[in-house]
């Protein structure tokens, strides 16, 4: 668990000549972490999970450095959040107003006749609208996490080349904040929490099947990012050349379903989307749509990018500690895919359920020993035909990666 506090986070010296060439090196120089001791009254905790691929490089770059961005975005918001009493002003800087709903809306008629308040009638200091969005306070600290992963991963995108960051990373991170968590995943990692036995889903996976819809508008849009190589419709298998002319299952970016169209010339390209369930994989090359890193991956033998079809966009999700009532087998589970090809969440459930009780509810150590049982039931028995999990399934094959976070002491952080 890595515990920070707002506005006294320093960024860390380099005594690196070329660090004139650059805004920001992989140690934390470039962010621009003020030094305020009034924003010590807030302090967030954060856990976080990086899962490398094709290199390790990324996800080291991230698991040292995703944090100070997450921290400078919302050290910009910090005033705002200390007063949860008053929503979020639409401008910074601008003087709230303390007009009351009738004073601020005005009838069709008065605004035709051009009473005083109405737009461009005299006495209106400035034209604006009637009515605005209400945003609540968290969605900032939602789009501070967001903006915080895009900027880790132009970082990435910058500096990759100067300090040979090599592959791609899907990452998964928890912020506690203000009495809540904020679960942000970009990848195929995943998080539940378990609460009175009951399993609560706190993250989607992005896999090439769960953003088909997205890939393919996107190559609908930009064909150019095909390379003249690929066919953004979707067929049930591979087209062949004595299919052309034939009629033939397909799903284009606009459908849920399937329908029959003529096959042509161009549908014997190689499809965008290959494969279901894990084998499935953008451009025969990689799958997992979202994540960081990944800016030099091309398709094997070619000179298309694939970068363009990945996001770094996490999905975030919000659980309110404050609203219930939290026992000591009262969970958050964080996990990376080596955990999930095998394991179901109501195994995972099942499991935690039967092994915490078993321990001391004193012992600071249990939650350790039960993601440390986690690990070992995925990735099973080795037997003669390999390793075994329950039922003598294939175990994990797959790095596994496992919090546990206790969601009992949520109250006695704020």
């Amino acid at each position: 668990m890595v515990k920070k506090k707002m506005g006294t986070t320093n960024s860390t010296p380099n005594r690196n000549s070329s660090s004139k060439r650059r805004s920001s090196l992989p140690n934390g120089e470039g962010l621009q972490l003020k030094e305020n001791s009034e924003l010590d009254s807030i302090s967030f905790h954060y856990w976080s999970l990086f899962d490398g691929h094709a290199g390790s490089g990324a996800a080291v770059v991230a698991s040292k450095l995703l944090q100070h961005h997450i921290v400078e975005q919302l050290q910009e918001i910090v005033d705002i959040l200390k007063n949860s009493a008053v929503p979020p002003p639409t401008c910074l800087g601008e003087e709230s107003e303390s007009m009351n709903a009738n004073s601020r809306m005005l009838t069709r008629a008065a605004s035709l006749r051009g009473s005083v308040g109405a737009p461009g009638s005299p006495g209106t200091p400035s034209t604006r609208f009637f009515t605005e969005k209400k945003i609540l306070q968290q969605c900032l600290v939602i789009g501070a996490v967001e903006t915080a992963f895009r900027e880790m991963d132009l970082q990435i995108e910058r500096e990759r080349t100067v300090f040979n960051i090599s592959g791609g990373c899907t990452a998964l991170v928890v912020v506690y904040l203000l009495g809540k968590l904020y679960v942000a995943n970009a990848g195929d990692s995943r998080a539940i929490i378990i609460r009175n036995g009951e399993v609560i889903p706190m993250s989607s996976e992005f896999t090439p099947e769960t953003e088909r819809q997205r890939l393919q508008y996107l190559a609908y849009m930009q064909p150019h990012l095909l390379g003249n190589e690929f066919t953004h419709l979707e067929f049930p298998r591979r087209v062949q050349r004595k299919e052309v002319g034939k009629r033939m299952l397909y799903r284009d970016f606009s459908m849920i379903g399937w329908a029959y169209k003529t096959i042509e010339e161009d549908d014997l390209k190689f499809p965008l989307i290959y494969g279901e369930g894990k084998k499935a994989r953008v451009m025969a090359t990689i799958g997992v749509t979202r994540g960081l890193g990944d800016h030099d991956l091309k398709v094997h033998d070619s000179t298309i990018y694939i970068k363009p079809f990945l996001s770094s966009s996490p999905e975030v999700r919000v659980y309110d500690l404050l609203q219930y009532e939290h026992g000591s087998d009262d969970v958050l589970i964080l996990a990376t895919d080596g955990l999930w090809d095998v394991l179901l969440n109501e195994e995972v459930a099942e499991a935690i359920t039967n092994f915490l009780p078993n321990c001391d509810p004193h012992d600071p150590h249990r939650y350790t020993l039960a993601a440390q049982d986690l690990v070992m039931r995925a990735r099973g028995v080795l037997k003669d035909r390999g390793w075994r999990i329950s039922n003598d399934r294939l175990g994990s094959g797959d790095d596994i990666s496992v919090y546990i976070i206790p969601l009992i002491y949520g109250n006695k952080l704020l």
